[in-house]
């Protein structure tokens, strides 16, 4: 049962697709106290959700907020990261969901002044609350409710769950080439290979440098011969340029936001001086999207959206000040409280609070000119919404990769996210691992974190245990920035090593795959704590650094450094798979509790859950060359079991045709059947009764 309750005039975020009626009366479990919604929690519940956030699965213990932000540099002591997703289950006797549909600056204090209180604090009271409650009174019904009330999730085409590869440094055509032909002389498969900001010209949107790329059609189109995508960049920002058609448009249109005197708001981001497309405007939201029609016409197809927070370097306002102020202090005597004041005005030209509330979007539809604080955590979410919208009417019957750093619930039927500008760090490997359930449970399924790390300089050992868990993860995506460690997967001496594991992705493909699509297609996760399948276990309840996915896998991934090994609860019997590459599966059955499992830094461990099966491809050098004709099985029937599989071409989107299901049943004495109407062969690689 859902039910809403509208408080003031909230802004149309356009979050949920299913027309739900206000209630009327009180919102039922709260109280309204101080401007908050004022819960008390049962002791030693759990607090599910918030999306992209920091800190574990259970949310209990910190204060978190909905702001989206660029903050590269994310640390425990964080509140909020790239993503507003208001959406929270909470735990108890009587479980329930809560979606806060308000677009503007919002707290939630769970269990931080206070242990036993959840307060939500918005910054006012124009907003939509859902209250989201099942029958069986389980977060996974609770979930799959919430996610038919928003919409499904974006499906991306089937190459987009291949390996790929970026860097912010790729600076012409040359290095393409380079690392197209150091991963084919490695051996190493590769799907993609993205474009950072170095391949426009002077760092204008749809532009692409004549001198470094001179033929962008070509290359796409060689890249492909390869089995290669190209994946470029797009920003936020327009650079403010005489001659940049792009600019002059949006001026011409009065498409950018603007300032409370109707002037263009100047902000910097890349190309510097810059206006900012008012994404909220439908008429400017398309407008923009359409843009994309050029790099379409080259051969293109897969984008990412950036620094759509938006970020903003400086106002132009904001920087005149600190200027004047910086000159006034030159030759004084710089005390102690002077020369912080003096870091102070430089360090606060980013992102400045002051900044976002200066200007304002018109949206259009005869609602109200808006500032833009009001409605920040939208901006990100519908600039993908005018790619996702745009490609519908230039490509409608063929899928484009779109995946954006800035989000809020909605955008997850447009385009996916990966988690953030990250750090070569141990903990956001394990940051990485927490935040998978909680994507799924919002509806962003295609997601994964920039592996090995962005900022910072990786190790080998980081970088093989990062890409040990993200062979799992939808967006597959070993990113870097310049001026860091080089962490092309052949770069390593351990690079043969390295690419068993990549190898191992392919092979993992029909399962990953399906297991994608039916959580898109029936709304259910793609990702899940474990205390979801084992609601009667305490001590699954306890484990975060343990994951579901789909229906047949338990991962255990090794997030420590130097580590050889690792813990693991098993709360049923599981069928522990260990190996180092394609070519190498040992499988041990294992009894339920608690287990120490030895993981040599080369090797990769999952579990088979009781009673379910692992469909294997033999490994390939990207998808397209993928059999899937012939697949192997492990097996843990306990008296037999089967899978459902999804396969499709992986381009069209006839989603729901019956022909792309088959299903494969393995019996107790290892006897398979396959039943559907795709031709296979399926060979049984290894039984546990």
């Amino acid at each position: 049962m859902i039910r809403k309750y509208t408080f003031g005039n909230p802004f149309p975020t356009e979050a949920v697709v299913k027309d739900i009626p206000a209630s009327q009366g009180t919102l039922p479990y709260f109280t309204r106290e101080d401007g908050s919604l004022v819960l008390t929690l049962e002791e030693g519940a759990p607090v599910y959700g918030l999306g992209e956030q920091v800190r574990g699965i259970n949310k209990r213990g910190w204060t978190y907020t909905s702001n989206c932000s660029d903050d590269p540099h994310h640390l425990e002591t964080t509140h909020s990261l790239y993503g507003a997703h208001n959406f929270l289950m909470i735990g108890g006797k009587q479980p329930f969901g809560i979606f806060i549909d308000y677009p503007g600056y919002l707290t939630f204090d769970i269990g931080y002044t206070r242990k036993d209180t959840l307060r939500i604090t918005p910054a006012d009271w124009d907003m939509d609350v859902y209250l989201i409650e099942a029958e069986d009174g389980r977060f996974p019904s609770i979930v799959r409710a919430f996610r038919q009330m928003i919409g499904r999730s974006y499906i991306p085409p089937k190459w987009a769950f291949g390996y790929g590869q970026s860097r912010w440094g790729y600076q012409n055509e040359a290095d393409v080439r380079e690392v197209a032909a150091r991963y084919r002389e490695a051996g190493i498969p590769l799907d993609a290979i993205y474009l950072d900001i170095d391949y426009m010209e002077r760092y204008e949107d749809f532009t692409v440098s004549d001198e470094k790329f001179p033929d962008l059609t070509g290359l796409a189109a060689d890249m492909k011969k390869e089995g290669i995508h190209l994946v470029p960049i797009i920003d936020a920002g327009v650079k403010i340029e005489e001659g940049y058609s792009v600019y002059e448009e949006g001026i011409e249109k009065g498409y950018f936001c603007k300032e409370e005197d109707g002037a263009p708001f100047v902000g910097a981001v890349w190309p510097g001086r810059a206006h900012f497309p008012d994404m909220l405007n439908p008429a400017a939201r398309r407008w923009f999207g359409l843009k994309y029609k050029g790099l379409l016409d080259m051969g293109i197809d897969g984008f990412w959206n950036d620094m759509n927070e938006p970020a903003i370097f400086y106002s132009e306002k904001r920087l005149n000040k600190v200027f004047d102020e910086v000159a006034s202090m030159k030759g004084q005597n710089l005390d102690l409280d002077k020369n912080n004041h003096l870091l102070g005005l430089v360090n606060t030209l980013a992102n400045n609070p002051e900044d976002y509330r200066s200007f304002y979007h018109e949206p259009g539809n005869g609602l109200p000119r808006v500032r833009h604080d009001k409605v920040h955590n939208l901006y990100g979410y519908n600039m993908t919404r005018a790619a996702g919208e745009a490609f519908e009417e230039l490509e409608p019957d063929k899928r484009i990769l779109m995946f954006s750093r800035s989000s809020y619930i909605g955008m997850h039927r447009y385009g996916g996210i990966w988690q953030g500008d990250n750090m070569s760090w141990w903990s956001h490997l394990l940051m990485n691992v927490k935040m998978m359930p909680s994507l799924s449970m919002c509806g962003f399924l295609y997601t994964g974190a920039d592996l090995a790390g962005f900022g910072g300089d990786t190790t080998e050992d980081l970088a093989m245990r990062w890409l040990q868990f993200g062979i799992f993860t939808p967006l597959m995506r070993n990113h870097s920035a310049m001026g860091t460690r080089e962490q092309e997967a052949y770069r390593f001496s351990n690079a043969e090593a390295l690419g068993r594991i990549i190898k191992l992705r392919y092979c993992l493909l029909p399962y990953l795959y399906s297991e994608y699509m039916k959580a898109a297609l029936h709304d259910d996760m793609l990702f899940a704590p474990l205390a979801f399948a084992y609601p009667e276990d305490p001590q699954a309840a306890q484990v975060e650094d343990q994951l579901l996915l789909g229906e047949s896998l338990m991962l255990a991934p090794v997030c420590q450094q130097n580590a050889t090994g690792r813990y693991v609860y098993l709360p049923e019997d599981m069928l522990l798979v260990t190996t180092s590459g394609p070519e190498d599966f040992r499988c041990q059955k294992m009894t339920a509790g608690h287990h120490y499992v030895p993981v040599a830094e080369e090797e990769l461990i999952f579990f088979v859950r009781r009673g379910h099966l692992l469909p294997l491809s033999k490994t390939a050098e990207n998808v397209a060359s993928l059999d899937s004709s012939a697949l192997d099985v492990i097996a843990f029937p306990d008296g037999g079991c089967s899978y459902t599989l999804y396969d499709d071409d992986g381009v069209s989107k006839d989603y729901d045709d019956p022909s792309r299901l088959s299903v494969i049943d393995v019996s107790s004495d290892g006897a398979v059947r396959y039943e559907g109407t795709t031709e296979r062969k399926i060979h049984t690689c290894f039984i546990c009764s």
